[in-house]
């Protein structure tokens, strides 16, 4: 217990750490005395910088990160996979081009991208399970039909990038991940979604340590096993398609932060979805502020730090596995 208390700890320093970095480098310094100058309402020019970019930016990577995190921890538990994540597997795809979808054809909607991103997550999950069945589901099935299903939606994705190429500029961000010019309007999209999908992911942890014991064990325990799978799965795709709605398709935090927590915390979904939520939050504020400032004045995407960090755990991943 007490190891678990300082694990919880440093994650929630890790986070603390992260937050402060992210909202204080950059072109413009921004020192402690403007975040007290902040609360006490005098709002100079890095005040402005402070509340009306840098933070809301700084909350919307917190919150894609729980959400990828959560998510991809949810599905490593529904799909008994280590390699399952909503970017590999396809998920982050179906929501990617729905969302793209609405971006290019209609931007006057976008408040409607989660709910629609949903639509395409759900969408690919189910195509991903009837592909993979075969008298039950096997890992390795399982991650060869997502990499197929990934494939024909990105084929979809770059076919919309043709069809609507005078708009492409918007999507390209889009399609790498990155978070530059989130602000205030982006924490509303994702706020609640993120909240209700981890919510409902605490709720569902003991299903999931459930499941862990095998379909039959589980049913003789009373669980439903293919309700489970749909519900949790949903959650999945909804916190997958959240993230996605205001960051684009950015891969491999699902993959390496539930790993992450899972080898210091343990494989009680109990702790592990807290302690991913917190992992993940942490690691893509720190990500994005080094994507921010490591090149600067160049920014580079977040997506491309996180793939630069998540390939070579996924290889890794893949050798101990097949």
């Amino acid at each position: 217990m007490k190891r678990e208390f300082v694990i919880f700890a440093i994650f929630f320093f890790l986070l603390i750490l992260g937050f402060f970095l992210g909202i204080s480098l950059g072109s413009a310094e921004i020192s402690f005395v403007n975040v007290v100058n902040l609360y006490n309402g005098e709002i100079g020019t890095k005040e402005q910088i402070l509340l009306n970019i840098r933070l809301p930016r700084v909350i919307v990577a917190g919150l894609v990160g729980m959400s990828l995190a959560v998510s991809g921890a949810i599905l490593q538990g529904v799909m008994k996979n280590p390699l399952a994540d909503p970017h590999i597997i396809g998920i982050s795809s179906g929501a990617g081009l729905f969302g793209i979808f609405v971006l290019l054809a209609y931007p006057e909607a976008i408040n409607f991208v989660t709910p629609i991103a949903f639509i395409g997550a759900m969408g690919a999950a189910i195509l991903i399970y009837i592909l993979a069945w075969k008298g039950g589901i096997r890992p390795i099935r399982m991650i060869l039909a997502g990499v197929a299903v990934s494939a024909f939606l990105g084929a979809g994705i770059s076919a919309m990038l043709i069809f609507y190429s005078d708009r492409v500029q918007s999507a390209l961000l889009f399609m790498v991940g990155g978070l530059s010019a989130r602000s205030w309007p982006h924490v509303e999209i994702i706020l609640p979604y993120a909240f209700v999908g981890i919510v409902f992911a605490i709720f569902g942890a003991r299903e999931l340590n459930i499941l862990q014991l095998g379909d039959e064990m589980a049913k003789s325990l009373g669980v439903n096993v293919e309700r489970t799978r749909i519900i949790m799965t949903a959650i999945a795709a909804l916190l997958a398609a959240s993230a996605v709605s205001v960051a684009g398709l950015l891969g491999f935090i699902g993959l390496i932060v539930p790993h992450g927590a899972r080898l210091l915390i343990g494989s009680d979904y109990k702790k592990l979805i807290p302690a991913s939520a917190l992992l993940g939050a942490a690691t893509l504020i720190i990500s994005d502020t080094a994507a921010r400032v490591v090149f600067a004045p160049t920014e580079l995407p977040v997506g491309i730090i996180t793939a630069i960090l998540g390939a070579p755990f996924f290889l890794y991943l893949l050798r101990r596995e097949i």
